[in-house]
């Protein structure tokens, strides 16, 4: 049987700023746009709150706090920052960029660059210990309504970002879950009624992903997840 795509990222993700001693996670804030917000879930069943609920099973006191907002682009998850640094994190999810070209007809990459760079560098700044983790965003959207055009301005500007994010997180050691051209956004089932925003299911694998990551990359201890693969 093949092995799940995410599950390989995760497994090479242990060469990448993983470390020696389990790590113990007693803060964990999440900032980003609707994917991290749980758009496409009921309530509570996001992937990251998947993610809080599991690492809350194991450590008593358990801070999380979930600052995405539906809409957000890189510039307004630089104003997730100030609170997220006060909450002294021990892990941070930072991901974005979708919005910065959903909602311009000419993306700033650049721009771009320079706002993923100082969320980046703000956070480890704050708490050199912090484990700060990214991901890409699909480089293709085959069930969203688009014409021709659009969609080839989108799905261009889309990998152009990624490659932003690639550059600026292998720079500044941060992880970043590579999901841009993943099977399953060709398997309609990922996805909720919208066609852009995941699935149950899809929010369930993105977890799934996620906690791979933290637990073969960083040994961090981390409770069952619920729905989670074989």
């Amino acid at each position: 049987m093949t092995e799940d795509p995410f599950v390989t990222i995760a497994r090479a993700l242990q060469q990448h700023g993983g470390i020696e001693s389990p790590r113990r996670v007693y803060c964990y804030v999440a900032l980003g746009d609707s994917f991290t917000a749980g758009t496409g879930s009921p309530e509570g069943l996001g992937w990251a709150d998947r993610i809080a609920r599991s690492l809350q099973s194991r450590n008593p006191g358990f801070v999380y706090r979930n600052l995405a907002e539906d809409g957000a682009t890189s510039a307004d998850v630089l104003g997730q920052l100030g609170e997220a640094v006060q909450l002294e994190p021990d892990l941070v999810t930072g991901i974005c960029g979708a919005n910065d070209v959903l909602q311009s007809t000419r993306p700033d990459a650049a721009a771009y660059a320079h706002r993923l760079t100082e969320v980046f560098r703000s956070l480890h700044d704050a708490g050199p210990q912090v484990i700060v983790v990214t991901a890409t965003s699909p480089e293709q959207w085959d069930f969203v309504r688009m014409g021709p055009r659009t969609r080839a301005r989108v799905e261009g500007g889309m990998r152009r970002f990624n490659g932003v994010t690639r550059a600026v997180a292998q720079t500044h050691r941060v992880p970043c879950l590579d999901v841009a051209d993943h099977p399953g956004l060709r398997d309609r089932d990922n996805f909720a009624t919208d066609g852009l925003h995941p699935s149950i299911r899809g929010h369930a694998r993105a977890a799934y992903a996620f906690t791979l990551l933290l637990r073969d990359g960083y040994r961090i201890p981390i409770g069952h997840l619920e729905g989670e693969q074989p």
